[in-house]
């Protein structure tokens, strides 16, 4: 409590004090930040493979998700024959041709071929082995010959049972849905429920992305603000028909709990996958405000929300799902209030008129909250992404009465009837709702432009937007306008990208070079993901098999070169017997080989390199060459405009190119599928 009186303004000292007091809590929070990063990163670090190998693989099976062709394991390993065991990974995601008979808990061996998982395909880019790493995955790769069921000599923990039976449960419902309702609605529907998305043809995944409705499969935000309202509505609905209840009993806290307990269930029978433990927070944190009698939806409950995510998942902080989706929410709370209409003074007379205004409010409401969550996790898309979807609104406008009103009300309904066996009319029902859902999407996407790829956010740019968006919807005044100065400055950042020149694989095994026409163009032999991350990154639309790609590239045997711009040539060295030509007039050298110590081109990046550094990409500019390298972050070397060489001089390879074997590589199937919030 203060000394001076109630009404009197503070004294200077009192002001010192408190900015004192304010400092070390920021600086507390700062640091107990950094300590919960370093305890998290610890209590996950598991080892991981560091090569390639082929071995006998022991494990149980803690999950299984169904492929159009095969399925796809999560193996929790217990003995891998020619790996240390300090070297032995936890967990392996491992694909199998068929796993007919398989089901989790169950204990199998086999032969499997394992790779490390794979790192980003460009610094900056989708990083794979970071998400294994918290998640415990090891190695990734796939089953090579018979793979057979083993008794075990120990029952596996109380974990491991719980995940098993969890899964084998989720994938019972998942085919009972699919079956039920068939085709690729039958895959959506599963897929809104269970989150299991393997069954959704890749052509559907398509569409989706193309319209904006991505999000709807991921079992995040929307579904658990769907279900938990939908718990809460039944439930203080069925309780207010009884006027006793409704008179001497807090229905409002009991709907709550409900909610709660409902939402809960909910997220552990989904999978419990990162980002729906995130919207379960959120959902906990805001139900949890209505049992003490706070408004439900706040920034306080928001931050709440976000500071328990963050305490307990460090790293989320760095992912999209956690960034797309409370920046979604906050702008929605601190704006949509300020674009709506004002109330209508007079009471529609009818009841014909109070049913147009009611639908009228719910439309503008759905295209508010749209326009604002679509602007507000736009930034996020295109620095994670590097893709956006303009006609979104419309897809979701059109959608989104569809998944709240029928979709997900059917799926909290044939959820309780599932265990009687009186769930497929409902689910039948519900695949209409989804079909027409998919025909809207299908429309939508067939839209000129749906999908819009563009170059990838620098971080200065990503970071001057957030900043934007906090001041946007923390402060409650004017003082809001100030975030048109940080928003102004990252988006002059997005008017000027800085793009790369070359992108190099991670193993060397290709390229994408900028050619003199301005394009990217390809060489060697890139996996197709990474020659799409690679065109993505650069705001390119086409994709990784269209012709164009490799005209600008004169290859034999030896390898290939590229005319680039400011008479550059980049060569890309296959064998031996091109270095000689290529050391002479080159600017640039790559190669998975090991240089020659004579060759004189300006830059080489040969094969211990490239194993030092993993994937890279260069930018060249009339006084320097800056590197950057998944591994070893930014460098910058010294460069001579000089110096470069011009076109004139440079090799003409006109054999054609021999084809060279590349190892395979194993590269996940998800997590870049989709710039929607969570």
């Amino acid at each position: 409590m203060s000394a001076y009186g109630e009404g009197e303004p503070p004294s200077p000292r009192e002001h010192t004090v408190l900015a004192v007091f304010s400092a070390l809590i920021a600086f507390t929070a700062l640091f107990a930040g950094f300590t919960a990063g370093v305890i998290r990163t610890r209590s996950v670090a598991a080892p991981a493979l560091t090569r390639i190998v082929i071995t006998p693989v022991t494990g149980f099976i803690e999950a299984i998700d169904d492929r159009e062709v095969g399925k796809r394991l999560l193996l929790r390993v217990t003995e891998m024959k020619d790996v240390a065991e300090a070297e032995r990974p936890k967990r392996v995601r491992v694909s199998v041709r068929k796993g007919e008979g398989l089901s989790p808990g169950q204990l199998i061996t086999g032969t499997a071929r394992l790779l490390p998982p794979p790192q980003a395909a460009w610094p900056g880019g989708y990083d794979f082995a970071r998400d294994a790493y918290f998640k415990g995955i090891g190695a990734v790769g796939s089953m090579v010959g018979q793979v057979r069921q083993v008794d075990p000599s120990t029952k596996p923990d109380l974990s491991l049972w719980l995940a098993a039976r969890v899964d084998e449960a989720r994938n019972a419902l998942t085919e009972r849905i699919a079956s039920a309702i068939g085709g690729a609605a039958g895959g959506v529907g599963a897929a809104l429920v269970t989150g299991k998305r393997g069954l959704i043809p890749e052509p559907t995944n398509n569409i989706l992305r193309g319209a904006g409705l991505y999000h709807i499969v991921s079992i995040s935000g929307l579904h658990m603000v769907l279900a938990a309202g939908t718990f809460f509505w039944l439930v203080r609905a069925l309780l207010a028909l009884a006027p006793g209840l409704a008179l001497l009993w807090p229905v409002k806290k009991i709907a709550a709990m409900a909610a709660i307990i409902g939402a809960t269930v909910y997220c552990i029978f989904s999978g419990s996958d990162v980002a729906t433990e995130r919207s379960l927070i959120m959902t906990l944190v805001m139900f949890g405000a209505v049992l003490v009698d706070r408004p439900a939806l706040s920034i306080r409950n928001l931050s709440i929300a976000a500071l328990i995510v963050l305490a307990r998942e460090p790293e989320a902080l760095l992912g999209p799902s956690f960034q797309m989706s409370f920046s979604a929410v906050a702008a929605m709370m601190a704006l949509v209030p300020l674009v709506h209409w004002k109330r209508i003074e007079k009471a529609p007379a009818t009841l014909f008129e109070r049913g147009l205004l009611g639908i009228g409010q719910a439309m503008l409401g759905l295209v508010t909250t749209t326009l604002v969550a679509s602007i507000a996790t736009a930034p996020f898309a295109a620095y994670h992404f590097q893709s956006l979807n303009p006609y979104g609104l419309i897809g979701n406008a059109l959608a989104l009465p569809l998944v709240s009103l029928v979709v997900m009300p059917s799926a909290v309904l044939g959820v309780l009837a599932y265990p009687f066996s009186l769930d497929r009319p409902v689910w039948q029902f519900m695949g209409v709702a989804v079909s027409q859902v998919l025909d809207a999407s299908a429309w939508v996407g067939s839209f000129s432009g749906s999908t819009t790829f563009v170059p990838a956010l620098d971080v200065v740019a990503l970071v001057l937007l957030s900043i934007g968006l906090i001041v946007l919807t923390i402060p409650a005044s004017s003082l809001r306008w100030l975030a048109l100065l940080p928003a102004g400055a990252g988006l002059a950042f997005v008017a000027t990208p800085h793009r790369y020149d070359i992108f190099i694989d991670r193993d060397g095994a290709g390229a994408a070079i900028r050619a003199k026409g301005g394009q990217l163009a390809i060489v060697g032999r890139p996996s197709d993901f990474v020659a799409e991350q690679w065109l993505h990154a650069d705001g390119d639309a086409r994709s990784a098999d269209d012709g164009s790609l490799r005209q600008e590239a004169r290859c034999d045997a030896g390898g290939c070169v590229v005319a680039a711009a400011g008479g550059r040539w980049i060569a890309f060295v296959q064998d031996f017997s091109a270095f000689e030509e290529d050391c002479r007039r080159a600017t640039v050298i790559f190669t998975r080989l090991k240089a020659p110590p004579t060759c004189r081109a300006h830059f080489v990046l040969d094969g211990e390199e490239l194993k030092e550094r993993g994937a890279m990409t260069i930018r060249f500019s009339p006084e320097a060459v800056e590197v950057h390298s998944v591994r070893k972050g930014r460098e910058i070397r010294s460069w001579s405009g000089a110096e470069t060489l011009q076109a004139e001089a440079s090799p003409a390879r006109e054999r054609p190119r021999r084809a060279q074997p590349v190892p395979e590589q194993d590269f996940p199937e998800e997590g870049l599928s989709t710039g929607e919030p969570d």
